[in-house]
């Protein structure tokens, strides 16, 4: 192994094998403690040390890094406490997920680090985000993401380097090249030579470097790393090393050949790092000695200080509230200018008005640039507010999505349009588990909006017409909302932008164009979390949103003598109990109504809350009348016969007469 100075000074090489002895030798110290059943997991990065260290060290203080479970080393240069990653690792209070998470699996704005999950490919489309809003700000800095070799196969890895190289983003692709994806060898993975040859097919350049050769990572990032500054691109480079234990120590090695062990124990890279500088009169055998039993006896004291830290006393008031960042700013009441405006021109509107309020909210989506969108909700914001801001973006959407998270973790706003709700399937993992979570797992906001343009009647079909709500009413840390009107529409929208958490707003296609209504010109808001009683009534009252607010409406003014209220929810995450359960109070019979199909649709949370909660003032139970369970077909006549709208006046008629 041969290593190149330049101009890196004596006391810089010390404070280099400083930096990385002291992973090493937690490390070490960890796998004692494993084996005394002290901690109950770990994933080892001995022998891959010199990349998270030689990276780190490469890259500014206030850059961000996104590192995976093998890279103690990024936290460690980094200067994270040992007793803060302890107390992260035994699950303790004083953690960065305050025992909500594992490992690695956080993030800290303090020390600009960005933890992975689980699912190994998401953090790259972050990096993307993050990228994009340094270059949004004029700031020249770099970002550095990781990912293995396995995580190259991933769809993540493609979407986020080509949205990188299409928008010329400065982020540093690494690739720690180890050798195994858990017992898969890398002939298994690919069929390339080198993984550094797949930067050519996104046009962007592709380096491999010796992994274990702390100054070859040192030098080869200072160098990208500063040019990209000045001249922002994406780089692919890949660093070769090689695992020395298992994927996790439970995994075990016996699947890994012994030469294998033998060649790369040969190449070691703290020992090589050591015997240069012990060849150079760097450092001698005695000072070595010294640094490493002053490290020994850091270690022991900061670990235990930890283990005797006391262990979590649930609080399930702090768990719940954990899941979204706080927010109460006063709803902002509409004035008395007003405008007739479709249901469509009232979330271009929202949209327009929003921009114009929040300098740093950033619209993207495909085709939504030029043309205007697939509705052409955005048509013309790209001649007041420029490309910058209003992005058409590759068809991609987990890569826009997690570059929509990116976006917020570096100070900006966003808002994504998905072409059809349906298409989200492609950014579900990044919605339900990145979106959805960080908050409570970490405490960062994610202040990105997805706009779902959903629901049937337009004869679209099976992949452009789902109501698929109910995939995300389910899951805690996302707020949903649903207008059924243009006043709610833009001021749900003007909401959802305004707050810092997630937001899922579906709006119908089907009343794009149907619909209109008198609107403020001036911005304003609604409160998300809150219905509307768009129907008073005593005989019996319909609990709907979305398009099936227009059916009971049309319900109700055919059958005008029944006295029947209609209770528009407006959003599902958070949703109106209260509001709901006064109306059936008052009624005594409810039925709940919408687009989705019957079987696991959000009717079914509604109705479970009445039983239990309603029961009493209850005179009938509680109906559902939602659409079949069954695909949603093209042809009119079938898609007729599929969505709800068909059966309420048998259902209604069933209910009354009960």
């Amino acid at each position: 192994m041969i290593f190149e100075r330049k101009n890196v000074d004596n006391d810089k090489l010390v404070s280099f094998y400083k930096a990385l002895l002291w992973p090493r030798l937690i490390e070490e110290k960890m796998l004692i403690l494993l084996r005394q059943g002290r901690i109950g997991k770990w994933f080892s990065g001995i022998g891959q040390e010199a990349i998270a260290v030689g990276s780190t060290l490469a890259m500014q203080p206030y850059e961000y890094i996104l590192p995976m479970h093998r890279n103690l080393g990024v936290f460690t240069t980094r200067d994270i406490p040992l007793s803060r990653l302890m107390a992260q690792w035994q699950g303790k209070a004083s953690g960065f997920t305050k025992g909500r998470d594992r490992s690695f699996h956080f993030g800290t704005q303090e020390y600009k680090i960005i933890g992975m999950i689980s699912h190994l490919g998401p953090q790259m489309a972050l990096a993307d985000g993050i990228a994009l809003a340094d270059v949004l700000s004029k700031r020249k800095r770099a970002t550095l993401v990781f990912t293995g070799e396995g995580g190259t196969s991933e769809g993540d890895f493609h979407e986020a380097l080509n949205v990188a190289s299409v928008w010329n983003l400065p982020v540093i692709f690494l690739i720690e090249n180890n050798g195994y994806g858990l017992s898969t060898p890398v002939n298994e993975q690919y069929k390339c030579e080198k993984l550094s040859d797949r930067a050519i097919g996104y046009g962007i350049e592709g380096r491999t470097v010796d992994g274990n050769n702390i100054l070859e990572v040192y030098h080869t990032i200072s160098e990208l790393a500063e040019d990209i500054r000045q001249n922002p691109r994406p780089v692919l480079l890949e660093c070769m090393t090689f695992r020395m234990r298992g994927h996790e120590e439970a995994s075990g090695v016996k699947y890994v050949p012994q030469q294998l062990f033998d060649e790369w124990k040969e190449k070691d890279p703290i020992a090589n790092f050591e015997q240069f500088l012990l060849d150079e009169g760097v450092l001698d055998a005695e000072k070595i000695k010294v640094i490493k039993s002053g490290f020994t006896s850091m270690i022991d004291i900061q670990i235990e200080r930890v283990f005797n830290e006391p262990d979590i006393i649930p609080d399930m008031e702090t768990e719940l509230a954990d899941m979204y960042k706080p927010y109460s700013n006063p709803t902002i009441q509409p004035s008395d200018n007003k405008t007739t405006k479709r249901y469509i021109d009232a979330i271009s509107d929202g949209l327009r008005q929003g921009m114009r309020k929040h300098p740093n909210l950033v619209l993207m989506g495909q085709d939504i640039a030029e043309y205007g969108g697939a509705f052409k909700i955005t048509q013309g914001f790209v001649e007041e507010f420029g490309r910058e801001r209003v992005r058409n973006t590759p068809i991609c959407e987990s890569g826009i999505v997690g570059a929509a998270m990116g976006l917020s973790i570096n100070g900006y706003k966003s808002v994504v349009e998905m072409q059809f709700a349906d298409f989200v399937t492609c950014a579900f993992n990044q919605v339900i588990n990145n979106l959805a979570k960080t908050h409570y797992r970490w405490g960062e906001n994610v202040d990105v909006v997805v706009r779902m343009p959903t629901g049937a009647g337009t004869g679209a079909g099976p992949f452009h017409s789902q109501s698929n709500e109910a995939w995300f009413t389910k899951t805690p840390g996302l707020k949903v909302v649903y207008p059924a009107f243009p006043s709610d529409a833009k001021g749900l929208l003007l909401a959802a932008i305004d707050d810092p958490n997630p937001v899922i707003y579906f709006e119908h296609k089907y009343l794009y164009r149907s619909i209109s209504e008198d609107i403020a010109d001036d911005e304003y808001t609604i409160e998300i979390g809150k219905a509307r009683v768009v129907q008073e009534g005593t005989r019996a009252s319909i609990i709907t949103y979305g398009l099936g607010v227009h059916w009971a409406l049309e319900y109700v003014k055919q059958h005008s003598d029944l006295s029947i209220e209609i209770v528009d929810l407006r959003s599902l995450q958070p949703w109106d109990k209260e509001a709901v359960e006064v109306s059936v109070k008052k009624t005594g019979k409810a039925l709940i109504l919408h687009e989705d199909t019957l079987t696991n649709g959000f009717g079914g949370e509604i109705a479970a809350h009445l039983a239990e909660h309603c029961f009493t003032y209850l005179d009938a139970p509680v109906m559902r009348c939602a659409s079949m369970d069954t695909a949603i077909p093209m042809n009119k006549a079938l898609e007729d016969q599929f969505l709800a709208k068909g059966r309420l006046a048998k259902m209604m008629e069933k209910l009354l007469s009960y």
